[in-house]
């Protein structure tokens, strides 16, 4: 099998093919301007620079010193210049030129340069890190995203970063060769910026490295993870048994927990993709998600849909394609979209976002068909109405549960582990009764009487006791009578077309 092409082969190739402008949005303006440069030499191209400080350079013009253009910092100038010198033999760069092109002569600068390299065989790259491009650059420019680094990638940063850390001052280092892939690998998914800025800042006050600098990496990458918004870390519990019910779906799980493995793939399998969750709000969907990511012993990350809509046209569709690469650099784990319905429900019907919900829901239809890498798929939903039917063909999951309330013994096992949590021994608890009174309750609902009957036991100073949840949980309808009327029509849809997860 071949090697995955470069950014810097992708971007030579674009260069091969004549392209007029090419658009490179980007936090890591340092790699950009590297892959750049390797491109261009490997196409024998002259590269011209500018930038709001160091103004217009031009090969063919510069003076001996090095000196910029004279009065080259405006952009409309540089632009004009650059549409006469530019040919086939260069490559004209531009830096941080998305804000000035909302003037309207430096626009047209711009577009008067860019129809000349298209009619002279030169490019023009813009290497930026702004989100609002106008409509028209946006057209006019082939999109290159550059790729997070691979796991050998990370190997070469972070071995050159301790060289150079350690002769900056001298470094204890006490990883064995597998704590250290351990760290490579919890580096996936994030910049090389980043990557770096994590180690160095492991080492900088005891300068030390060793295995307990994994876990502050890990906190680390959760920290960044948060700031971008796109991906977030939850905490899984660390055992099933923590889990009440479920047992179809447990079994589901067993199952297919070897599936992922090369034994499998030689058996004639292919690994499990995905599954959606539909059913009763606050029934345990998403403890279905975290169920999944602790039984297959994964991470899991949550996408939040409404995160990812930018007010910029282009941009929302750049978040998912970008949150979804980032999903997955980090594989394996478990990628759990929460309330999928309502990121994509406007793709079911005709609205108003000028088609934004149906190309978003697009995307995510062909990463959920083509992408490769080992990244399960959970999806939770509501409403059932909301959901675009093509998410509900076959084949799109591996399969569709249906998370109803919890039955009688189900509801003992809930009322166990949440006062086990507690610190309550639940031996001193009637069970049964406490089972018999929230007929009808989801999981959530019993865990707020739990709480609910805590709060009045601390408030009396009395103990906790059944009597005080079953007074909580009478003076607390549950969402089964107040819904009844949608949570039937639910479960009459649910027959015959899911599987009952407990």
């Amino acid at each position: 099998m071949s090697e995955p092409l470069t950014d810097a082969d992708r971007l030579a190739k674009l260069l091969h093919g004549r392209h007029a402008a090419v658009l490179i949005l980007t936090s890591e303006e340092d790699y950009a301007d590297r892959t750049v440069r390797d491109a261009a030499k490997r196409v024998k191209r002259k590269l011209c620079t500018w930038s709001a400080v160091g103004g217009a350079r031009d090969p063919s013009t510069i003076n001996l010193d090095g000196a910029s253009l004279k009065d080259s910092e405006h952009p409309a100038a540089a632009l004009y210049h650059f549409a006469r010198a530019i040919d086939s033999e260069k490559l004209c760069v531009l830096y941080d030129l998305i804000g000035h092109l909302h003037d309207a002569r430096t626009l047209r600068a711009w577009r008067e340069l860019v129809r000349r390299a298209g009619e002279v065989g030169g490019t023009v790259i813009l290497i930026d890190h702004a989100d609002d491009v106008p409509a028209i650059v946006r057209a006019e420019c082939t999109r290159l995203e550059l790729s997070l680094p691979e796991e050998l990638e990370i190997e070469r940063l972070l071995r050159a970063a301790l060289r150079r850390l350690h002769v900056e001052h001298e470094l204890d280092i006490k990883l064995t060769k597998s704590q250290f892939s351990v760290m490579v690998r919890n580096l996936l998914g994030l910049s090389r910026r980043q990557c770096e800025q994590i180690i160095t800042d492991a080492v900088a006050i005891d300068r030390v490295i060793d295995e307990s600098d994994i876990a502050e990496v890990v906190a680390r990458k959760r920290q960044l993870l948060h700031q971008d918004g796109l991906l977030d870390y939850v905490q899984a519990p660390v055992s099933l048994d923590e889990v009440g019910g479920l047992v179809h779906l447990k079994a589901w799980l067993k199952k297919r927990a070897n599936a992922f493995k090369d034994e499998a793939r030689e058996f004639g399998l292919t690994p499990p993709r995905g599954v959606l969750m539909l059913g009763v709000q606050g029934a345990g969907k998403s403890l279905c998600a975290k169920a999944i990511a602790t039984a297959w012993k994964r991470p899991l990350l949550r996408l939040d849909p409404g995160s990812l809509y930018d007010r910029y046209v282009g941009e929302s569709e750049r978040r998912l394609r970008q949150a979804l690469k980032q999903a997955e650099m980090m594989s394996p784990i478990v990628l759990w979209i929460d309330e999928i319905e309502k990121g994509f429900a406007s793709a079911a019907s005709h609205s108003n976002d000028g088609g934004l919900s149906q190309r978003m829901f697009g995307a995510l239809l062909t990463w959920m068909q083509e992408h490769t890498r080992p990244v399960f798929l959970v999806a939770t939903a509501n409403d059932i109405d909301a959901l675009p039917p093509e998410l509900l063909r076959k084949g799109r999951f591996d399969e569709i549960f249906f998370v109803d309330l919890p039955d009688e013994e189900t509801r003992k096992k809930i009322f166990e582990i949440h006062l086990t949590k507690r610190k309550r021994n639940p031996k001193e608890f009637d069970l049964a009764a406490l089972s018999r009174a929230s007929e009808g309750y989801s999981g959530a609902e019993i865990e707020q009487a739990v709480i609910s009957g805590l709060h009045e036991s601390f408030s009396t100073g009395d103990p906790l006791k059944t009597e005080s949840i079953v007074a909580a949980l009478r003076h607390s309808p549950p969402l089964s009578v107040t819904m009844r009327e949608r949570i039937e029509d639910l479960r009459e849809w649910a027959k015959g077309r899911c599987v009952p997860a407990g």
